[in-house]
């Protein structure tokens, strides 16, 4: 590796449309600053890119250099690979243009957007993309893992909307990236994350969604958890494709819909949307109401855009967060019931265990018909601890791990790559699955020396 404190600086900072940031500037804790807290990496260097130019200077820098290299587009990605130790960090987060056209129903999305970002630009003409559910993550991140959130039983993952790519390889070309464009690479970068280049440009193909939906949530008492989760697993299994509703574990945060002796209590919440006719999805998830005896509800008609943003209160940056995830193809009593004990033992007032019901359009596409491969996934298990002191490290890592441990007899196998910690390299390849191998080969042709490495690693064949 080189040595970027014997490097001379100006070299690329005197090449870059954006800034280069050192770290005795001003802005450098700002900027290296990422969602999870626990990630406490110091680059060398940081290029704030403002073009597809701008990257190919920074990766050629860092090629002849022999630098670490670490990506960043939104930097909210669990594992915190945005971050390296004394390398160059690119940084997209200034590159944040959106383009819609609503003839071609078509978006071109820069990487350093945030889903907010995307969401804006195209709801205003009634179109989305099948994104997150969280508005500040990064749609580079999202997109290159596979991508899924309220709009995916109808539309797909977010992969399955996307067009072309355009993306800087190791070697500093720039390539267009498509069904018919490099083809290859189009397929490994559909859930092969950052480990063939950088995207630069993203092309959708978007969806008419309202722009309003009826969404909301119900809250249950926690001692109706059983009958609840139970009822949800049979009623996911033929709901309409326009319906999602996912349950979420944990302490009731001070929602005003609650009673104020509900506040801090453990409740299991009932999030739904339904992409359709509003009077439609009423009669819907009237059924959803009779699984237990809520403590409130607040369901109705609001923009989709809005919705996205509900859960952002309870992810903001700066807490100290460690996931494990399982894919399921369908929830068992033993999973549900394990589910109930470790919500049971919460080991701090934000841990929360989620499941995210998919299926539908997200299984349609033959499961190497590109990278991401776990399309028998119907459900999407997420033990998510977040705490805000080291002190409590162990004790909410060790409750995660447990729980993940005990629920994997029940799982389907694979994984969602984006929601594997730093810390699960050894979990890559089953990941994967029947497409490993095929993604090593796309590794060894655009990568062959793994120099994007800062990710869930795929190394060359």
């Amino acid at each position: 590796m080189g040595n970027i404190e014997k490097l001379d600086a100006g070299e690329l900072k005197s090449q870059l449309d954006g800034d280069l940031l050192l770290p005795a500037d001003a802005d450098y804790e700002e900027v290296r600053q990422i969602w999870n807290a626990m990630i406490d990496r110091k680059p060398g260097m940081i290029a704030r890119c403002q073009s597809s130019d701008d990257v190919v200077k920074a990766v050629n820098f860092a090629r002849e250099n022999e630098l670490l290299v670490s990506v960043r587009g939104g930097g909210h990605n669990i594992a915190g690979n945005a971050l390296c130790d004394n390398g160059l960090m690119i940084d997209l987060s200034p590159m944040t243009q959106v383009e819609v056209n609503s003839d071609t129903k078509r978006a071109i999305v820069d990487p350093g957007c945030t889903l907010k970002d995307v969401d804006t630009a195209t709801l205003k003409y009634g179109l989305a993309i099948p994104v997150g559910i969280n508005s500040t993550t990064g749609i580079a991140g999202l997109t290159l893992g596979g991508g899924f959130g309220w709009l995916s039983r109808k539309y797909g993952m977010t992969i399955d909307s996307l067009i072309a790519v355009t993306v800087v390889t190791a070697d500093g070309r720039t390539l267009r990236a498509s069904e018919t464009e490099n083809a290859d690479l189009f397929w490994g970068l559909r859930g092969g994350g950052g480990n063939f280049g950088i995207v630069t440009q993203f092309e959708y193909q978007l969806h008419p969604v309202g722009p309003d939906v009826l969404s909301g949530l119900i809250v249950f008492p926690f001692h109706q958890a059983k009958s609840v989760i139970t009822q949800l697993a049979r009623f996911t299994e033929s709901a309409p494709e326009e319906l999602s509703v996912w349950m979420v574990a944990r302490k009731a945060p001070p929602l005003p819909f609650l009673p104020e002796e509900v506040h801090g209590k453990e409740i299991v919440a009932l999030a739904l949307c339904y992409v359709g006719d509003p009077a439609e999805g009423e009669k819907l998830i009237e059924p959803l109401r009779q699984f237990g005896t809520p403590h409130g509800e607040h369901v109705g008609v609001q923009p989709f855009a809005e919705w996205q943003q509900a859960f952002d209160p309870l992810l903001t940056p700066g807490a100290r967060n460690y996931w494990k995830s399982h894919n399921f193809t369908q929830l068992s009593g033993d999973a549900i019931n394990a589910v109930i004990d470790y919500a049971g033992k919460l080991p701090s007032d934000q841990c929360e265990i989620f499941i995210a019901s998919i299926g539908c359009a997200t299984g349609k596409p033959a499961p190497e018909s590109m990278a991401y491969s776990c399309r028998d996934a119907n459900y999407v298990l997420n033990v998510h601890a977040r705490w805000d002191s080291a002190e409590e490290d162990q004790s909410c890592i060790h409750w995660a791990r447990e729980f993940f441990n005990d629920t994997k007899p029940f799982a389907s196998g694979g994984a969602y790559v984006n929601f594997l910690t730093q810390d699960e390299s050894e979990r890559v390849e089953s990941a994967y699955g029947p497409t490993y191998a095929r993604l090593q080969e796309v590794k060894k042709t655009y990568d062959p020396t793994n120099f994007f490495r800062m990710n869930q690693n795929i190394k060359p064949a």
